[in-house]
């Protein structure tokens, strides 16, 4: 039986000792073809013997977030210190992996805050129960990584763990298309220039099975995209790097920490040093907006505003209002910022709203 992890690890220690430039451009996008079919054909023996992604955390509030790192770091007590003492907690266990939630109640938000066991190297091919872990961040929508203050060289390997479980931060998805072809070759049509040449992408779309498609290419893509956007399946999240334990290192260690780490902020969540400003990090970097609804002939409800991601469309408000609203949708009246006049009547589900928007549904 093949062993595809240590395929993968040869490959990988060829493409460290191989120079990158012009010339190997080609094998290097070849390559790493070849090590997103093993580990896809990894993935697919894993949930065969039932160890893949078997379970899920169900969703609350408005917003996920996760908190990864490796053991010890504090991601407990900074839980704690994000929800306050009186925020409820629970465990949901999956035979040996407990997840706790807790929920961050902050500007009008509510947002379920997921608490999962410490990874160790090695969590994507499975190390420690690490797959079951990175499942759980697949479902979420930001990651906060919780990093030591004096390690601040957790973060490469805490990325490559998450990259390698198939979870691509802080990007979007690539744009795009392929369709499959019966004959024909590979064809590539672009709306840009790009540095990849068309054998590399014939030959990386033979690594990864196909031998003919027509592609269309709407930025000017890399290999590691290219790839993605072949194979799907990639969860795309937005995430912040947090420092904890800052009472515990002398401050020019920790100046020095942030910059090798890249992290936005540091913390102490033992004596909630920066809790507060990290509260409105988390808020922001979710990109939430509040919007407030409004019954025909009553004043808005400004005091409970409904939270929705920036982007957000009159059908969300509708789906968020309650799930038979998108149907018997009539039309929308709005006030606020996206509004080109009071009460401007909108019969668009598609028109999206903005932050301070006051929404008035009007349903048969």
């Amino acid at each position: 039986m093949a062993d595809y992890l240590t395929e993968i690890k040869s490959i990988e220690d060829e493409m460290r000792k191989t120079q990158y430039n012009k010339a190997t451009e080609h094998h290097f996008g070849v390559l790493k073809a070849k090590i997103a079919k093993l580990r896809e054909r990894h993935e697919a023996r894993q949930k065969a013997r039932g160890s893949g992604y078997s379970f899920s955390v169900k969703k609350s509030g408005d917003a996920t977030i996760i908190l990864v790192g490796f053991p010890s770091v504090g991601k407990s007590t900074l839980l704690n210190s994000l929800t306050g003492s009186k925020s409820e907690t629970a465990s949901y266990a999956f035979t040996t992996l407990t997840v706790i939630p807790g929920v961050l109640k902050h500007r009008g938000a509510k947002i379920q805050i997921l608490d999962v066991p410490g990874i160790l190297s090695g969590a994507a091919a499975g190390t420690g129960r690490g797959k079951e872990v990175l499942g759980v961040v697949r479902s979420a929508d930001m990651v906060l990584f919780v990093v030591d203050a004096s390690h601040p060289e957790q973060v490469s390997k805490l990325r490559k763990e998450v990259y390698d479980s198939g979870v691509r931060l802080d990007e979007s998805m690539p744009a795009m298309r392929i369709v499959k072809t019966p004959r024909g070759g590979v064809r590539v049509l672009t709306t840009c220039k790009q540095e990849i040449s068309n054998k590399t992408f014939e030959d990386i779309l033979k690594q990864l099975g196909i031998s003919n498609a027509t592609i269309v290419l709407r930025e000017k893509i890399s290999v590691e995209r290219f790839i993605d956007g072949v194979q799907g399946g990639k969860s795309y999240l937005s995430s912040i790097i947090v420092l904890n334990k800052s009472d515990l290192v002398e401050k020019n260690i920790l100046s020095d920490s942030i910059k090798i780490s890249g992290a936005k902020i540091s913390v102490s969540a033992t004596t909630k040093e920066n809790i507060e400003k990290l509260k409105d990090l988390i808020y922001d970097s979710l990109k939430l907006i509040p919007i407030y609804l409004k019954e025909m002939g009553k004043e808005p409800d400004i005091k409970v505003p409904l939270i929705v991601r920036d982007g957000a469309t009159i059908k969300d408000i509708c789906n968020r209002i309650h799930r038979d609203v998108e149907k018997l949708f009539k039309y929308a009246r709005i006030w606020g910022p996206s509004a080109k006049f009071p009460a401007q009547i909108i019969r668009d589900l598609d028109r999206k709203v903005k932050g301070g928007d006051i929404i008035e549904v009007h349903a048969r």
